[in-house]
Protein backbone atom coordinates (compact mmCIF):
# COMPACT_ATOMS: atom_id res chain seq x y z
CA UNK A 1 0.00 0.00 0.00
CA UNK A 2 2.73 2.56 1.13
CA UNK A 3 4.56 2.18 -2.56
CA UNK A 4 0.95 2.74 -4.30
CA UNK A 5 0.49 6.12 -2.10
CA UNK A 6 4.04 7.09 -3.21
CA UNK A 7 3.56 6.65 -6.68
CA UNK A 8 0.32 8.62 -6.54
CA UNK A 9 1.71 11.27 -5.05
CA UNK A 10 4.52 11.48 -7.46
CA UNK A 11 1.75 11.20 -10.32
CA UNK A 12 0.16 14.22 -8.59
CA UNK A 13 3.44 16.41 -8.18
CA UNK A 14 3.83 15.20 -11.93
CA UNK A 15 0.69 16.13 -13.40
CA UNK A 16 0.99 19.64 -11.01
CA UNK A 17 4.33 20.15 -12.69
CA UNK A 18 3.24 19.88 -16.05
CA UNK A 19 0.09 22.00 -15.57
CA UNK A 20 2.18 24.89 -13.99
CA UNK A 21 4.98 24.27 -17.27
CA UNK A 22 1.64 24.36 -19.69
CA UNK A 23 0.51 27.78 -17.70
CA UNK A 24 3.95 29.56 -18.23
CA UNK A 25 3.93 28.34 -22.09
CA UNK A 26 0.36 29.68 -22.04
CA UNK A 27 1.70 33.03 -20.68
CA UNK A 28 4.99 32.96 -22.90
CA UNK A 29 2.71 32.49 -26.08
CA UNK A 30 0.07 35.33 -24.94
CA UNK A 31 3.63 37.50 -24.87
CA UNK A 32 4.87 36.75 -28.14
CA UNK A 33 1.16 37.09 -29.89
CA UNK A 34 0.82 40.75 -28.51
CA UNK A 35 4.64 41.74 -29.49
CA UNK A 36 4.67 44.12 -32.56
CA UNK A 37 7.77 43.58 -34.67
CA UNK A 38 7.97 47.24 -36.88
CA UNK A 39 10.83 46.87 -39.64
CA UNK A 40 12.81 49.99 -40.14
CA UNK A 41 12.71 50.36 -44.01
CA UNK A 42 14.19 53.68 -44.33
CA UNK A 43 17.67 52.60 -45.90
CA UNK A 44 16.14 50.90 -48.44
CA UNK A 45 13.59 54.04 -49.65
CA UNK A 46 16.93 55.89 -49.70
CA UNK A 47 18.28 53.64 -51.94
CA UNK A 48 15.34 53.28 -53.92
CA UNK A 49 14.67 57.22 -54.36
CA UNK A 50 18.62 57.35 -55.33
CA UNK A 51 18.20 54.53 -57.66
CA UNK A 52 14.95 56.66 -59.29
CA UNK A 53 17.44 59.64 -58.96
CA UNK A 54 20.24 57.52 -61.26
CA UNK A 55 17.49 56.16 -63.46
CA UNK A 56 15.43 59.66 -64.28
CA UNK A 57 18.97 60.92 -65.36
CA UNK A 58 19.64 58.26 -67.89
CA UNK A 59 16.23 58.68 -69.16
CA UNK A 60 17.31 62.21 -69.89
CA UNK A 61 20.76 61.32 -71.18
CA UNK A 62 18.71 59.25 -73.69
CA UNK A 63 16.36 61.99 -74.68
CA UNK A 64 18.68 64.06 -75.45
CA UNK A 65 20.68 61.58 -77.72
CA UNK A 66 17.70 60.78 -79.32
CA UNK A 67 16.46 64.66 -80.26
CA UNK A 68 19.95 64.94 -81.48
CA UNK A 69 19.93 62.11 -83.34
CA UNK A 70 16.28 63.34 -84.63
CA UNK A 71 17.81 66.60 -85.93
CA UNK A 72 20.88 64.60 -87.52
CA UNK A 73 18.59 63.01 -89.81
CA UNK A 74 16.40 66.09 -90.41
CA UNK A 75 19.42 68.03 -91.37
CA UNK A 76 21.00 65.59 -93.58
CA UNK A 77 20.82 65.98 -97.18
CA UNK A 78 21.05 63.12 -99.45
CA UNK A 79 21.28 63.31 -103.09
CA UNK A 80 20.78 60.98 -105.56
CA UNK A 81 24.06 59.65 -107.57
CA UNK A 82 23.40 61.11 -110.83
CA UNK A 83 22.74 64.33 -109.21
CA UNK A 84 26.00 64.59 -107.98
CA UNK A 85 27.36 63.12 -110.66
CA UNK A 86 26.78 66.04 -112.41
CA UNK A 87 27.74 68.84 -109.95
CA UNK A 88 30.87 67.83 -109.60
CA UNK A 89 31.23 67.50 -113.44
Amino acid sequence: MAKLEELTALLVNEIDDFKNSIEKLEKINDQLNDTKIKMDLSEYKTMIFSHQKEMASHLKAIERFENRFNNKIIQAKIYPNWAVVVFVL
